[in-house]
């Protein structure tokens, strides 16, 4: 089933006169992870939150599950649509465990369906619940807190989970094992992740399909494995000659 389709999506805001988006469509289908690369101001964020309406394209259709998003009231879209960010935003006088239940209670949740929540997502993330659930965003590392931030947005069990660039303020070795956990629990819950970023061996890394835009236009749509056999665009075979040249660099200094 298709989860998300983009039709000839255009956006270029006030005062500005380039594009953010130039007529971009494509289709991504249920339980997919994709990857969205590109260069600072190529769009990627931009076609990211216009996913969950926090922009509005000026032409253009989106649409999830065959639904026009723009037809939904924005508020009952984002619930059921998860969004993580570089900056997780926890409130720093509330606990992990009131940060993660604080949408739930808001729906009228009852505490101990809250409760239960709390330890499932803490198991998920890799967090023991009885260690974390009571402790504030000051008593947890960046990694820690990012894991709290994925919990946070899969507190309502979204179909479809936007990540945008959340690693990217994280040591590399961190990092590293964020990836990893992610690509586990994207694999245990059969979910829609899109998962911006600028780092081409994360992209590929993580993506089972990887978008990758420049100037607002989406260049190439394709597997990792196809785009480095084929890639459709020169600026897509800089990228791809910049990630060996990197390669050759660990080669030579091993």
């Amino acid at each position: 089933m298709t989860a998300i389709e983009y039709r000839k999506v255009c956006k270029q805001f006030t005062g500005s006169r380039a594009y953010a988006l130039q007529s971009v469509s494509a289709s991504i289908e249920e339980g997919e992870f994709i990857t969205i690369l590109g260069s600072s101001g190529c769009g990627k964020t931009t076609l990211l939150k216009m996913t969950n309406r926090l922009y509005e394209p000026d032409s253009g259709e989106i649409l999830l599950f065959g639904e026009h998003i723009g037809d939904k009231d924005p508020v009952e879209l984002r619930r059921g649509v998860g969004y993580v960010i570089q900056q997780v935003g926890l409130f720093p006088h509330l606990t992990v465990e009131e940060n993660i239940g604080m949408m739930p209670g808001l729906l009228k949740w009852d505490r101990e369906r809250i409760a239960v929540r709390v330890t499932e997502l803490l198991t998920l993330v890799g967090l023991e619940p009885e260690r974390f659930r009571g402790r504030y965003p000051s008593q947890l590392s960046g990694g820690q807190q990012q894991r709290i931030g994925l919990a946070l947005a899969l507190a309502l069990d979204p179909k479809v989970m936007l990540l945008d660039e959340p690693f990217g303020a994280i040591d590399a070795i961190t990092r590293l094992n964020l990836q990893n956990e992610l690509l586990r629990i994207h694999g245990g819950l059969g979910k829609t992740f899109l998962f911006v970023t600028h780092d081409i061996n994360e992209a590929f890394k993580l993506g089972n399909r990887v978008m990758i835009m420049n100037e607002g236009r989406l260049l190439q749509f394709d597997t990792p494995k196809n785009i480095v056999q084929r890639p459709a665009d020169p600026f897509v075979e800089t990228l791809i000659r910049s990630a060996r040249e990197q390669e050759t660099f660990w080669e030579a200094v091993t």
